[in-house]
């Protein structure tokens, strides 16, 4: 692959106002956060996904993942570059996973962006912008979530090959970061007000591996759970074969450590898991799931489906379907394959499911799961749950139960109540819900005022 190369401007930049705007998953919204950090350190006054950006100079930080989301990338783009035809923007700034990945190809396509960055090309952005990056603060960031809760990267890149998947071509091996690292972030993260941390990776059960040569994450959940005001830890991006079974006893030992995982599985059948390379079996994988279920009761299960990838017949298909009525996953989401570049599958196999066919499987997959998801909703009505309340918004306020992860998860609206505010720990008793929310009121003399997690 080749090194994204930096547009040469001439000098230095004075300190004015800058917009970034992160797309994609919050690993970039991590690395976005960062690169606030280090702007603000240096004078520049930065506001971040500003609904109309007003700032002299944007930069975007793309997602480069699949085909929907390289498209929402290059039409973000487009959008500023009007902006900037208009003279309401100076310059144009473009870094992260897709410029990283397609250097030279959206350099010669899109002539309005003044300078293109990879992923990882921090220190290069800040010195072009007249600054100085400051090593000492690599792990400082400005949060850009409610201040209550957090995104906590443990690691970067994969050493998993999925047949579909371009990850490991953009960001490289796994590079773990080292648990006392790690820990001395959460420690910082506690001393600013974060509560709830969302713990993030390309691959989570992989961490460690690289840098103390076994499986780290049990341990790493174990040291983070013990850090004093942590209220809850959920975990994100599981694999599923040679799953970690130590990670349970540790979910099971912490109260902190919520009963949620993302666990993503992308199929079933057998002939799709090979073909995909995923290193596990249909049987592995049932197997998987009862024994979470089992050493974790009451758990809830996050997963991500694949349809369409070469080679599914209607019979796969059909397992899918029978799988997800068995299993009765809590959360999932699914997408329909799309074919990217200079993967395995891009090379060795032909694309030779209809779209028409990809989006009709699509559709019929999360009709099933929305029946699902409005059962285990329905289940939750009459209960009193523990609660985080997230924001205000008009006649309610809006939180998550331990088993409902930011931005992807069903919510909990709380009729409003002068005892409340954000980042507060209540009980909330279900009066009822739908597909995707639940509805709960809180007695004033329930609300806790965030000291307990659970």
């Amino acid at each position: 692959m080749l090194s994204p190369q930096v547009l040469p401007i001439e000098g230095e930049l004075e300190r004015v106002s800058i917009d970034i705007i992160t797309l994609g998953c919050s690993k970039n919204l991590v690395d976005s956060e960062k690169l606030i950090r280090q702007l603000e350190l240096n004078g520049y006054e930065v506001t971040h996904d500003s609904e109309e950006p007003r700032g002299e100079i944007a930069i975007v930080n793309t997602c480069g993942f699949i085909g929907d989301a390289k498209e929402e990338s290059i039409n973000m783009i487009l959008e500023l570059a009007r902006r900037k035809q208009q003279g309401k923007l100076r310059q144009l700034i473009v870094m992260g996973c897709l410029s990283q990945r397609y250097f030279q190809e959206m350099q010669a396509e899109l002539p309005e962006v003044d300078r293109f960055y990879g992923k990882f090309d921090w220190e290069q952005i800040v010195a072009d912008l007249g600054g100085t990056y400051r090593k000492e603060a690599a792990n400082e960031r400005r949060l850009t979530t409610p201040s209550h809760y957090a995104y906590l990267k443990i690691s970067e890149g994969c050493n998993r090959h999925c047949a579909y998947c371009a990850i490991p071509i953009i960001t490289g091996k796994q590079k773990s970061r080292s648990i006392e690292d790690i820990v001395a972030e959460v420690e910082a993260l506690v001393a600013r007000g974060v509560v709830e941390l969302q713990i993030i990776a390309q691959e989570l059960t992989g961490y460690g591996t690289d840098l103390y040569g076994k499986q780290m994450i049990a341990p790493l959940i174990d040291r983070i759970a013990q850090v004093p005001g942590i209220k809850w830890i959920r975990l994100h991006y599981a694999y599923p074969a040679n799953f970690p079974m130590e990670l349970l006893e540790v979910m099971k030992r912490h109260d902190n450590v919520c009963k949620y995982l993302d666990i993503a599985l992308q199929h079933i059948s057998d002939s799709q898991l090979s073909a995909m390379r995923r290193h596990i079996t249909r049987q592995e994988t049932y197997d998987l799931i009862e024994t979470i279920r089992r050493e974790v009761p009451g758990i809830h299960l996050r997963t991500t489906l694949m349809v369409g990838f070469p080679g599914e017949t209607d019979e796969d298909f059909q397992e899918l379907l029978d799988f997800v009525r068995w299993a009765k996953f809590e959360r999932m989401g699914a997408f329909a394959y799309s074919e990217e570049e200079g993967t395995y599958g891009a090379e060795h196999y032909e694309d030779d499911v209809p779209d028409e066919v990809k989006q009709a499987r699509l559709s019929k997959l999360m009709r099933l799961q929305q029946q699902i998801s409005e059962e285990v909703q329905q289940d939750k009505v009459g209960q009193e749950m523990q609660v985080i309340i997230d924001r205000e918004e008009g006649d309610y306020f809006i939180g998550r139960t331990e088993y409902d992860s930011p931005e992807v998860d069903p919510e909990v609206l709380i009729k409003r109540s002068p005892n409340l505010h954000p980042g507060m720990f209540v009980r909330a008793k279900i009066e009822s819900a739908d597909e995707f929310d639940l509805y709960g009121e809180v007695p004033s003399c329930l609300a806790q005022g965030g000291v307990n997690g659970k």
